[in-house]
């Protein structure tokens, strides 16, 4: 390929990568139902048609936005756990490192939370595309607990729906906290209740009963004729 066709086509890959950056923030504040083309050019300081000729429409956007918001999602948060030992430090490290991201966005907001909150009961293509991000990690938290237990670092009978149902729900909780309720010390609250809720689902090492090996001598001194 020339170097004439490749220059427009990096250009255009460039100013599509600006414009999906821009409705992400503006989705990430607003919801996904608050982004419009309209908004996005005047953020961009581009006509509508000039953000249309790399969008089709507006679904297509908030699909691309929702996509894009996984993809960031996975980077920071699912692709360095993975790499973590198998088992209980996977898990840990994908909890940590979703706490960490999630803490980020109290300011900005959080596209899975926001998103179920606008289309719970709306159905169609964008509703199926956040259902199908959030269930990924759903299974991606279960198959680390359940890992866990296998590798015995979990309790075995742990349920791990359970574990990590309680796990979403103290995230949840921290949005909901330090978003609405403005309380300072939520994220050290859910830190806090994450590691108790692991705590309570951790394998201790039984300690191995002392035993006592007796010689001949102090078996005969220990021992007591009958009257």
């Amino acid at each position: 390929m020339s170097l004439a066709k490749i220059l427009p086509k990096r250009k255009g890959q460039l100013t599509r990568n600006a414009i999906l950056d821009a409705a992400l923030d503006l989705s990430c504040r607003n919801g996904l139902e608050g982004l419009t083309i309209g908004l996005l050019a005047e953020r961009m300081q581009m006509s509508k048609s000039g953000v249309f000729a790399h969008f089709g429409s507006r679904e297509d956007l908030q699909i691309a936005v929702i996509h894009e918001y996984h993809r960031r999602f996975q980077s920071e948060v699912f692709a360095p756990s993975i790499l973590e030992e198998r088992g209980l430090p996977r898990l840990k490290g994908m909890l940590k490192r979703w706490l960490e991201r999630h803490t980020r966005e109290i300011a900005s907001g959080c596209i899975y939370i926001s998103g179920a909150v606008e289309y719970d009961d709306r159905p169609g293509v964008i509703r199926d595309e956040l259902v199908k991000m959030v269930m990924a990690w759903n299974a991606a938290l279960l198959r680390a607990a359940k890992q866990a237990v296998e590798c015995e670092h979990l309790l075995p009978g742990t349920d791990c729906e359970q574990l990590t149902f309680e796990a979403r729900a103290l995230v949840l909780a921290l949005h909901h906290d330090a978003r609405f309720l403005k309380e300072s010390d939520a994220v050290e609250r859910t830190e806090r209740a994450l590691n108790n809720l692991i705590a309570v689902h951790t394998a201790k090492a039984k300690p191995r009963a002392k035993v006592v090996r007796r010689t001949k001598s102090s078996s005969a001194h220990h021992h007591h004729p009958q009257p």
